[in-house]
């Protein structure tokens, strides 16, 4: 299973970082350290920036934010490490934390190190090869769901994260910022969306007396694999924006992703992960499955599954806007205005469908 673990390669052109200050500083930061120095990029992600640290044998992982305009709330370096700090000891899947820098003579950014979590990561399909078959797929799924509901159940306040977030209030300040996000990173080929927030802002539901930790990106790719034994789940990555909140709020920013092989072909195109792979479980599978596990209540799940949509349409015209504006060079982000308006269509099926 080796070959199928996640490998970095040259950063890409513009996203490049000094060699010789991030090895002075890891020298400093983290004891220990010796060996023949190596500095790769992970090539995935839309957001924050990740690079593969080598230290002789010891693999470490950087996390900075992206170069280009960024929203004013995101990207926090800071929390991102002090919120791994806090949960590591009582949710085993976390990288463990190694250190933070605000120095901007380093790279002009807050960043922080952490170790590598070593293992498989699947992005839009299976790897060929990696042949889960249908129970392997069905079984995958459900450990998916499994470790999303070890996190919901963290007892928050004996972590000392109660701090983190404001449950009050939290699903009212999701519509409101988001929808005050998607307006500031209009651009005039996108969708205006303003049927789907007038939805969300009429439906939203009162505060919810389940209050969790949330990851608030909780997918196949931000999970690591055991390359012994690919259905389990031996990581969780990407923590820029948990937080204390509507454990609901979690499940729908994953439903969100959740491409089946009976949803519309546009839907199809902007497909990331494979959760159309034969025995995945459906999304009314995984809702299902989750409500059982943790005996919340998710029948009237329109709500959170079109907040989701909308919320991944907010992400893909916020990196697509640097595009736009020419803040970054990346490719990649030129075809996000695409996702956009296939996420309207759905977010507005959604609420047309809805008996909310």
């Amino acid at each position: 299973m080796q070959e199928y673990i996640d490998k970095a390669a040259a950063p890409r052109t513009g996203e490049e970082l000094d060699r010789e200050k991030i090895k002075r500083y890891l020298l400093e930061a983290v004891p220990g350290l010796s060996g023949e120095f190596e500095i790769s990029q992970f090539p995935s992600g839309f957001s924050n920036l990740t690079y593969f640290i080598k230290f002789g044998e010891r693999e470490m992982v950087l996390r900075r934010p992206p170069f280009g305009r960024k929203a004013k709330s995101a990207h926090d370096m800071g929390r991102e490490f002090r919120m791994l700090s806090a949960l590591k000891p009582v949710y085993p899947y976390c990288p463990a934390p190694l250190a933070y820098s605000e120095d901007e003579s380093v790279m002009g950014c807050p960043f922080y190190v952490m170790e590598r979590i070593k293992g498989i990561i699947l992005r839009k399909n299976v790897p060929r090869g990696l042949n889960l078959g249908l129970d392997g797929a069905r079984a995958l799924c459900r450990e998916l769901v499994d470790v999303q509901v070890a996190l919901h159940k963290v007892d928050y306040r004996a972590a000392g994260l109660e701090s983190y977030g404001k449950p009050e209030g939290y699903v009212e300040r999701q519509v409101t910022g988001w929808s005050r996000r998607y307006r500031d990173a209009l651009t005039p080929n996108a969708p205006d969306f303003e049927r789907v927030m007038e939805w969300l802002k009429e439906k939203r539901p009162p505060d919810s007396p389940h209050v969790a930790v949330i990851h608030n990106d909780y997918k196949f790719d931000n999970v690591v694999l055991d390359p012994s034994n690919p259905l389990k789940i031996i990581g969780v990555l990407d923590w820029e924006m948990a937080t204390i909140g509507d454990p609901l709020m979690d499940l729908g920013s994953s439903i969100a992703y959740w491409v089946e092989e009976t949803d519309p072909e546009n839907m199809k195109l902007i497909r990331m992960l494979p959760t159309n792979m034969p025995g995945a479980m459906s999304r009314r599978e995984i809702i299902d499955y989750y409500s059982a596990r943790t005996g919340i209540e998710a029948g009237k799940f329109d709500f959170y599954f079109c907040f989701g949509l909308f919320r991944l349409a907010v992400i893909a015209q916020q990196i697509y806007y640097r595009f736009y504006h020419g803040q970054t060079k990346d490719q990649r982000f030129g075809l996000l205005i695409l996702a956009t308006k296939v996420l309207e269509e759905a977010a507005l099926q959604v609420i047309d469908a809805s008996r909310l």
